[in-house]
């Protein structure tokens, strides 16, 4: 059990580190913080904090730096985030507004992310296989071409031109679009092949024919999307702080290009503490991501999660802003999505 002074100690020397980028003594930790006990009681509590490995002298003569232990009881120990300020939550709102589509609302997401943290952030786009149909439509776009338009229940919208090959019919276009509707509004992305298969049953040839054009091109629509995404912004702020990866910044810069490897990381991250999950340093099981922490949080659609966000930097991060930000920016990216 470590005493609660050894714990207050833990603390300080976790938001020193991190502001002064310096290893904290017990020197200037008295000088720093209202401890009301000698440096040589300081030195003795840096002391059990080493044995437990939450800190480590980087250099024979340094002062103490926290490990990954050490953050990660310093995070279990927060027992509330730094809250976003007035302008930063204004900056959310603004941001925010006036989005006309998923890419664009996504896009905008991930760079504000980046903004507020200064790190890494990544955003993905919602699984396809939770996602459900909101709408289809069909515009007639030349004498034998078709503008398709499918809107999901995410807000995403895929447009893709059809040609048909023949001079189109807009009446039965118009009929064909109302039996699509009908049969596929509502209905998870998952069901479209097998809820459009007798569209075409009872038509003449020549109708049946156009309508299998289309709805073969429907199905494409759907299978080429269906791979997971995840975009990316900020990570030039990884070289401003390269002097926090030991050895070489390159590791991380590979790790976070590999979308597999991130979309496995990120699935695998269930919410914690704060609404967030959390893996700092080596609980990372992706060697190039040893020296990195990831914080995430999920993002919702008519009360499911749907997809994740996050950021991405160097365990000598500052924890309570950085978890605040995720957590913010995923709520308002919830509320963005239900309107």
């Amino acid at each position: 059990m470590i005493p609660d002074r050894s714990l207050e100690v833990l603390r300080a020397i976790v938001q020193d580190y991190i502001a002064s980028k310096e290893p904290v003594g017990s020197k200037s930790l008295v000088e720093r913080h209202s401890f009301g006990v000698s440096a040589a009681t300081i030195r003795n509590d840096m002391a059990l904090l080493e044995e437990e490995e939450l800190i480590h002298a980087p250099h024979t003569s340094a002062g103490r730096v926290p490990t990954d232990k050490g953050y990660r009881l310093f995070v279990d120990r927060l027992s509330e985030v730094k809250p976003l300020n007035t302008a930063e939550r204004q900056a959310i709102e603004n941001f925010m507004v006036g989005s006309a589509d998923l890419d664009e609302t996504l896009g905008r997401t991930v760079r504000l992310l980046s903004q507020l943290t200064n790190q890494v952030a990544m955003v993905q786009y919602p699984t396809l296989g939770k996602s459900s149909v909101r709408h289809i439509e069909l515009i007639p776009a030349a004498d034998t071409r078709v503008l398709m338009v499918l809107i999901t229940d995410s807000g995403r919208i895929q447009q893709h031109v059809v040609e048909l090959g023949v001079a189109l019919d807009e009446a039965f276009i118009g009929e064909l679009r109302a039996k699509l509707n009908a049969a596929i509004s509502g209905a998870a992305l998952t069901e479209v092949a097998s809820k459009v298969k007798t569209i075409s049953s009872g038509m003449s040839s020549d109708k049946s024919k156009l309508a299998n054009v289309i709805i073969k091109n429907l199905l494409e629509q759907v299978d080429a999307n269906r791979q997971e995404k995840i975009i990316l912004s900020g990570t030039s702020n990884l070289a401003k702080r390269e002097e926090d990866f030991p050895g070489s910044i390159s590791p991380v810069l590979e790790a976070i290009e590999e979308q597999v490897v991130l979309l496995k990381l990120i699935s695998e991250m269930q919410a914690e503490q704060h609404g967030v999950s959390l893996r700092i340093g080596r609980e990372n099981q992706f060697e190039g991501l040893a020296n990195a922490s990831v914080v995430v949080s999920g993002y919702e659609n008519q009360g499911s999660e749907i997809a994740k966000l996050g950021v991405i930097g160097p365990t000598r991060m500052d924890y309570s802003s950085n978890i605040s930000a995720v957590r913010a920016v995923a709520r308002y990216l919830t509320k963005t999505l239900g309107n």
